[in-house]
C-alpha cells in the first residue's frame, strides 16, 4: 500500500519557485513547515488596523528599528511566514541580501479575526520554536491585545510561550526591546464612529 505524502519545500526551493515565477506575489502564499499555505484575504478592519499599527510603530521607533509590514521573515523550520508586522534590528539595507532571521527580530505581530485560531496555534508554535522572544496577537474579535513572551519547549516537545498577558484598547504597552516607548492601543483598534 502506498502512502501519499505532501511535497515539502525548503526555503531555497520556495525562493526558486518565486524566481521561476511559478509563484507570484498575487498568489498570497506563505511557507509554513515546508508547506505552501494560502493566506486568507484581509477584511476592512484588518487592513485598517495594520495600516494604523505600522504608522504608529514607524512614528514611535523612527530609525531605532525596522518596521516591516506584511513582509517575510525566515525561520529555521522551513518556514517563511509573512506576519502583519515584524520589528527588526538595524535598517532596511540590512535586509537587502535576506529577510530577517529570528535573532534579528524584537517582535512579531499578527492581526487576527478570521485567522485567530491559526495565529494562536500554528503561528504561535513556529514563532516560539524559532525563539522569537515576543509575539503579539491583535485580537479584533474581542478588541484586545494578546502579548506572548518567554518561548519554551515542554516535555512532549511542543513549543509555546510561558507568559500571556492581555491588554485592552484603553491601555498603553511598552514595545519589547524599547521599554521607554509606549504604544497607545486606542490608536490601533478600530472604533465604532458615533457609538
Amino acid at each position: 500500500m502506498n502512502v501519499v505524502t505532501p511535497k515539502r519545500f525548503t526555503i531555497d526551493e520556495y525562493h526558486r519557485l518565486i524566481e521561476l515565477e511559478f509563484l507570484k506575489e498575487s498568489d498570497r502564499i506563505e511557507l509554513i513547515r515546508g508547506e505552501l499555505i494560502q493566506m486568507v484575504a484581509k477584511g476592512t478592519p484588518h487592513t485598517f488596523c495594520t495600516t494604523r499599527l505600522c504608522r504608529q510603530l514607524d512614528r514611535l521607533l523612527g530609525d531605532r528599528a525596522v518596521v516591516r509590514c506584511q513582509e517575510p521573515i525566515i525561520l529555521p523550520s522551513d518556514s517563511e511566514p509573512e506576519p502583519d508586522v515584524a520589528i527588526a534590528r538595524g535598517n532596511e539595507t540590512d535586509y537587502l541580501p535576506h529577510h530577517p532571521y529570528p535573532e534579528d527580530i524584537f517582535l512579531v505581530i499578527e492581526i487576527s479575526d478570521s485567522t485567530l485560531n491559526y495565529d494562536q496555534t500554528t503561528k504561535l508554535e513556529i514563532y516560539a520554536e524559532a525563539g522569537i522572544s515576543d509575539y503579539w496577537i491583535v485580537n479584533l474579535n474581542v478588541c484586545q491585545l494578546e502579548r506572548y513572551s518567554q518561548p519554551y519547549q515542554n516535555a512532549q516537545g511542543e513549543f509555546n510561550y510561558l507568559s500571556k498577558q492581555i491588554s485592552l484598547p484603553h491601555q498603553s504597552v511598552a514595545i519589547p526591546g524599547f521599554e521607554d516607548v509606549l504604544l497607545d492601543l486606542s490608536r490601533i483598534f478600530p472604533t465604532v464612529v458615533g457609538g
